[in-house]
């Protein structure tokens, strides 16, 4: 069965597409065959891995996330509307495709709020391509309004980024619980594969003492890896790359020893 896992967080600014754009293409140069779905309006996975001219050009002749989840219809020369087979972009990373994300998912929960089955138009859509792949990543947006639940409606697992400070936190046991809720109203088995500490800053009395807490308060959810705040994450971004390709040591080691983590925790390594 095919693993997907999704970054979630109900807080902005706490480095989820970086984990979600990062974890993706580590998976691929592993070998493993990765489908990156970009569920967040403002498009940062997207643009973390092609250019926004790119991003235009694909919008319009072959479709984005919003043609799956009903709230565009893009439409082939004959007048089908467009597949996940035609929505995907092909080979973004070595071994990673890409579904590409949309502005207008921004207004998607009154645009489909009242169609049935809402939380299942991903499933339905990409159920046939997902055999194709070992691995799919959903980066979704700091809330939990219909792109996130239809992301977490596919989801065998779920990673929860946080930053060590004191607003980041606040939300863990509330998402935790919400997810938990979802998992039982759709008679899903959605499991935690882990919470991450990323952008960790420089350390200071404040930032261990949250991060002692957090260990303590979800002792057998936090991961041991931890993702620092460093310039090069946001430079990969900017050249539609992986911190893979930027020659930065410490930040190559961080993600793969976090990759490999959560690779363990959802069962594709021992």
């Amino acid at each position: 069965m095919t693993v997907v896992v999704s970054c979630v967080n109900l807080k902005g600014g706490v480095g989820k597409t970086a984990i979600a754009v990062n974890f993706a293409a580590y998976c691929g140069k592993e070998g493993y065959k990765t489908l990156l779905i970009d569920l967040d309006p403002q498009t940062n996975a997207t643009f973390s891995s092609i250019s926004p001219q790119k991003w235009a050009e694909h919008k319009k002749n072959k479709g984005t996330v919003a043609d799956l989840l009903g709230v565009r219809n893009t439409e082939h020369a004959e007048g089908n509307p467009v597949t996940a087979t035609d929505v995907i972009l092909k080979d973004v990373f070595k071994g990673v495709d890409l579904v590409p994300s949309d502005l207008s998912l921004f207004t998607i929960d009154l645009d489909i709020g009242a169609r049935t089955a809402r939380e299942k138009l991903l499933k339905k859509a990409i159920k046939e391509v997902m055999k194709g792949y070992d691995i799919v990543v959903c980066d979704c947006p700091p809330n939990l309004t219909l792109p996130t639940q239809n992301a977490l409606a596919i989801s065998t697992h779920y990673v929860v980024p946080v930053s060590p400070d004191f607003l980041s936190s606040l939300g863990i046991a509330l998402l935790i619980r919400r997810v938990k809720k979802f998992g039982e109203d759709m008679e899903l088995d959605i499991k935690i594969a882990g919470i991450v500490l990323s952008r960790v800053g420089r350390q200071s009395m404040f930032r261990d003492q949250t991060t002692a807490d957090l260990r303590k308060q979800f002792p057998g959810n936090m991961l041991k890896s931890e993702i620092k705040e460093r310039s090069v994450v946001t430079e990969a971004t900017a050249k539609n790359k992986s911190v893979y390709e930027m020659g930065d040591v410490a930040a190559k080691k961080e993600f793969s020893d976090f990759s490999e983590e959560l690779l363990k925790k959802v069962g594709l390594k021992k």
